[in-house]
């Protein structure tokens, strides 16, 4: 991924990883764009009946996307839902305390790359991309190894460049294209972030 963005002529102040997955991918991209890599922390909401599918997405400063149609389809009662964004705002903060130490980095007037492991829906990375317009960023771009040709036009249209290396028409999961795709501890993304700190 990263040798992609470097021969594509990509360059970027920040590289930011959406934990925890996308910071393994992201640390990667940083070293080899030699760019500061942080977090940008954002919290999928999830089908109160199915929390893996995604019927939104939060970000810091309170921003809240969601899938307005997904939601009325799947009749999910709107005090669920409020449980649900509630509770993620809590995890949110949570994960900032952890992986931010209080402090986001200050992206203003700062060409940004926000980097996942894979785009599914989109949704996550949608708010994340709205996060860093909002936090004033003078450019936003996406990189990924793979994503959903939903997810792709999805996030252009919310005003970030996309790169990616495969764009499947017949996504389904992102763990597929993956030799080994093992669940991301949040001490693994605090090692990463500790040579950062290190380096710089």
């Amino acid at each position: 991924m990263g040798q992609y963005l470097r021969e594509q002529g990509v360059q970027a102040g920040f590289v930011l990883g959406l934990p925890r997955g996308g910071v393994v991918v992201a640390a990667e991209v940083a070293r080899i764009l030699e760019a500061r890599l942080d977090v940008l922390v954002v919290r999928k909401i999830g089908h109160p009946r199915h929390r893996e599918f995604a019927v939104g997405a939060i970000a810091e400063p309170e921003i809240v996307i969601l899938d307005r149609e997904a939601i009325q389809r799947t009749h999910v009662h709107p005090d669920e839902l409020r449980q649900i964004i509630n509770e993620e705002q809590q995890r949110l903060h949570e994960y900032q305390a952890v992986f931010e130490r209080n402090q986001p980095p200050d992206i203003a007037g700062k060409i940004v790359l926000i980097v996942d492991d894979g785009l599914a829906t989109g949704s996550t990375m949608e708010v994340a991309v709205k996060s860093a317009h909002q936090r004033k960023a003078s450019e936003v771009s996406v990189a990924v190894p793979v994503a959903s040709s939903s997810a792709f036009e999805r996030i252009q249209a919310a005003g970030a460049r996309v790169y990616a290396l495969i764009v499947d028409p017949e996504f389904d999961a992102v763990g597929r294209f993956y030799d080994r795709f093992t669940q991301v501890e949040d001490e693994e993304v605090l090692e990463l972030l500790r040579q950062r700190f290190s380096s710089h």
